[in-house]
């Protein structure tokens, strides 16, 4: 089977497509012939050796895989080979086959396309732990999404709606922002030419966003810091623009607000059950029509590197996918 190679740590360019042998179910784990793999952030950063995981050389990065059970290795009774499922592992996406622990992985309702479902775990999980489970956010709050156009963003958007709050959505683009209306968000500053922090208070009252989704960094940190409302949560989601903020503490306790980091990986490792919870509940809305991702590009495995530079140069709208 062919996959994506990382062989050295270093610049995505760096990537190989290679032949190497099928990987073999061991105990209690499956292998996925994987018909779509969905790209995202961290892809980048561990092929370039900067995440918090490291794994021995060579790997294939990807860590959201949709498919068919090929094999199943002993122990495992709850899928059989043809079943439709989605796996999530720490590795091992960008190739025609993933090897994957059964406990990652989960059915697919009837019907659904395996390139919907590839977009839908990593980005929504983590939208979906965010706002549910670390802002607790209620029906009514006025949620700002920061990067609302990119796949964690614009995740964020559409469940911060389902969960009945008021969205205001910031992005650097007219085009990204008509996005994210066509998406729910009930107001939207374009913070390339807006004064971020004076739309928001003017699209509160002055009062500010009871919660801020960032999984952006850079230069619009700040502005969003200073534009919490009182008891408000901010979440720290990622760094997509590449800086990680320095923050001024002085900010959260003059307005008696919450900083709170959002790390969706460890979560599911920590907490499984209330993870499959999450998960159960994203499917059920993706299998009713409720959410629908928004596939910002499709690319064979071979193209691996260009869906990577179009996500790190943030020139996609939505999610992009492998199609091996």
């Amino acid at each position: 089977m062919k996959a994506m190679l990382c062989k050295e740590f270093g610049p995505i360019e760096r990537l190989v497509l290679e032949d190497v042998p099928s990987p073999v179910a061991g105990k209690g784990q499956i292998v996925i012939s994987v018909q779509a793999a969905g790209v995202n952030f961290p892809d980048a950063l561990l092929v370039q050796g900067k995440y918090q995981l490291r794994p021995p050389l060579p790997f294939a990065p990807g860590n959201e895989f949709a498919g068919l059970v090929k094999e199943v290795g002993e122990g495992v009774a709850h899928l059989r080979p043809g079943d439709a499922v989605i796996g999530l592992a720490a590795h091992g996406g960008y190739a025609q086959e993933a090897l994957v622990d059964s406990a990652a992985v989960f059915p697919l309702p009837a019907g659904t396309d395996p390139v919907v479902a590839a977009a839908s775990l990593t980005v929504y999980g983590t939208a979906l732990h965010a706002l549910k489970d670390r802002a607790q956010i209620k029906a009514g709050e006025t949620l700002l999404v920061l990067g609302a156009a990119g796949g964690v963003g614009l995740a964020a958007v559409e469940i911060g709606k389902l969960l009945g709050a008021r969205v205001i959505a910031a992005a650097s683009s007219d085009q990204k922002l008509d996005v994210c209306r066509s998406r729910g968000a009930d107001s939207v500053i374009n913070y390339a030419r807006e004064d971020l922090k004076e739309r928001v208070r003017a699209l509160t009252d002055g009062r500010g966003a009871d919660v801020v989704c960032d999984p952006v960094g850079g230069d619009y940190t700040e502005p969003a810091l200073r534009s919490v409302a009182w008891n408000g949560r901010f979440l720290v989601v990622g760094f997509a623009a590449g800086e990680i903020p320095r923050i001024a503490l002085n900010l959260p306790l003059l307005k008696g607000y919450a900083v709170v980091g959002v790390f969706c990986s460890e979560f599911s490792r920590r907490e499984p059950a209330r993870y499959r919870e999450n998960i159960d509940q994203l499917l059920d809305w993706v299998a009713t029509g409720k959410l629908t991702p928004l596939i910002g590009g499709r690319y064979p495995l071979a193209r691996a590197v260009d869906a990577l530079r179009a996500l790190l140069r943030r020139e996609v709208t939505g999610k992009v996918v492998l199609l091996p």
